[in-house]
């Protein structure tokens, strides 16, 4: 079963269009979606078009991107929301949260504290009521690893991993799969194709991240005559994805689908719903 582990759905970008990017992306193969929530104002939307489209799950949590304009009491909303969706069948865990120590203004003391209070508390949640993360992990894999290890039996995704490969294979072991998508394309990212190649399939999550990263064939920002929406990811470039993990891998296309969609299944078991 070819899973989209992580696409922004309600997006901006998708407003024009959104039922047919997800008819194309029905059209490519892609059965089911998860739509990680990023901040509190967008909870009701991610849910709702969870609610209207068939094959479409969604997550809750606090971004840390959005971290600089959180309240203290967004938490509070957080966990009420999701008391009221784990009857949800499409409602699969808490995301997008995590570190991000790449954006500079995310970078100060003050806000590395900030992150960190958010992401510790948002795990603790997931913790408490047994329920997997989605993980923003950019530059930030040894700090993530070490909140998770305070909460044994915890699982997830750490969501477009670029770690080192002892890195990944710490969260491997901490029973977390690891998501490849349009970064993976790009033949000069060798270290994020060579963990694609060599790490356990059974490790491997397909992602678009979409709009985001892009792949390789929708071509470059800078290119002359490429418009932001020519450039515009999408989940229906998920199959491509899958197709280039294959060559990566030289195995068989419809194993690496059927074995990704399984593992994405395994680590958000309410897909399975």
């Amino acid at each position: 079963m070819l899973i989209d582990s992580h696409c922004h759905l309600d997006a901006p970008e998708f407003d024009a269009d959104r039922d047919q990017v997800w008819q194309r992306a029905q059209a490519a193969g892609v059965q089911k979606v998860v739509v990680p929530a990023v901040e509190v104002s967008n909870f009701d939307a991610v849910r709702q078009l969870a609610q209207q489209n068939e094959g479409v799950y969604y997550a809750l949590g606090i971004h840390p991107l959005y971290v600089p304009r959180a309240q203290p009491n967004d938490l509070a909303v957080l966990e009420e929301t999701v008391q009221q969706a784990l009857d949800d069948p499409r409602f699969v865990g808490i995301g997008e949260i995590g570190l991000d120590f790449f954006v500079s203004e995310l970078c100060t003391p003050e806000m590395r504290e900030r992150q960190l209070f958010f992401y510790e508390q948002q795990v603790a949640l997931a913790a408490r009521y047994q329920l997997p993360v989605i993980l923003h992990v950019r530059r930030s894999v040894d700090v993530i690893t070490k909140y998770v290890r305070l909460h044994p039996g915890l699982r997830g995704i750490a969501h477009a991993f670029n770690g080192s490969q002892q890195q990944a294979e710490i969260l491997v072991g901490l029973g977390f799969k690891l998501g490849f998508g349009g970064a993976m394309t790009f033949e000069r990212a060798k270290q994020i194709r060579r963990l694609a190649a060599d790490l356990p399939l059974e490790a491997i999550v397909l992602e678009t991240d979409a709009p985001d990263i892009p792949p390789a064939w929708l071509g470059s920002a800078g290119e002359v005559d490429v418009t932001p929406l020519a450039r515009r990811n999408e989940p229906a470039q998920l199959a491509r994805m899958a197709q280039v993990l294959a060559e990566l891998r030289d195995q068989p296309l419809q194993r690496v689908i059927q074995q990704t969609g399984q593992n994405a299944v395994d680590v958000l078991p309410r897909l399975a719903r």
